[in-house]
């Protein structure tokens, strides 16, 4: 029985969220440049997208270029900005065929105009379709997402437009980038990497983790219906015990 078959698609996470780690080793163990392997971590997305709409998750985010990635070499970082653009371009179609939506998470404005206007073109052209919900999440720390946050609350509650009484987990929730997105209840990391390294931090607090050796770029589909397997074997509990959660699934 193959691990699809396995899976109770009547317990798949709404919402997976994905760290991809290991292009830069994968391309150093080949003798590569580390933009071979950003290139080869393309296939990945692609196939991991189609598992995506083959068991009907809804949300699927992917941690594409981190507020730190500025500070990597300028060559790499311009590789992966010409990169953005090309994948943008290309794989519009494909997503369209898939009924993908596409969104976006981050400091999007801090972008090369080109990679902007090439997202806003996809987003607007698959801004009907219906099925996955695919969120890059670019020049994205969830740290610059919080502190954005406090300060347009901050800024509200000094000009008197919300009050401090007012501001609870459900209100801060909705001034996140995430906005209007469940949080993710499976993260998984590739790579054998044990970090979150500034993702979602708010987000994940009661999401299950799942850490994967394999390096991105040769994650596929089969490697994500392992994760989920994996996760509907878990039990979640969110602070309660065991036998409450026996109880209710009585």
């Amino acid at each position: 029985m193959s691990l699809l078959e396995k899976l109770r698609l009547d317990r798949i996470p709404q919402h997976v969220a994905i760290i991809m780690d290991g292009n830069g080793r994968w391309a150093r163990k080949r003798g590569n440049d580390r933009s071979v392997g950003h290139e080869r971590g393309l296939d990945a997305v692609r196939d991991v997208v189609e598992g995506a709409c083959d068991v009907g998750i809804k949300y699927l985010t992917l941690y594409a270029f981190s507020t730190e990635n500025w500070n990597r070499p300028k060559e790499e970082v311009q590789a992966l900005m010409s990169l953005l653009v090309y994948a943008i371009s290309n794989e519009t179609e494909n997503l369209n065929k898939n009924n993908v939506r596409l969104l976006t998470i981050g400091d999007t404005d801090s972008l090369p105009p080109e990679v902007q206007e090439n997202l806003e073109q996809s987003k607007s052209r698959l801004s009907k379709n219906t099925g996955l919900d695919l969120v890059l999440a670019l020049s994205y720390s969830s740290r610059w997402e919080i502190l954005k946050a406090v300060k347009t609350i901050g800024s509200k509650i000094g000009d008197g437009s919300i009050s401090s009484d007012s501001v609870t987990e459900e209100t801060f929730t909705n001034y996140l980038n995430t906005s209007g997105i469940p949080d993710p209840e499976l993260l998984i990391r590739t790579s054998g990497e044990l970090r979150i390294s500034n993702f979602l931090l708010w987000q994940i607090a009661y999401a299950e983790l799942y850490f994967s050796p394999i390096l991105w770029p040769d994650f596929r589909k089969e490697d994500l219906f392992e994760a989920l397997y994996d996760f509907q074997q878990r039990e979640r509990r969110f602070g309660k015990t065991s036998e409450q959660i026996q109880n209710e699934n009585a």
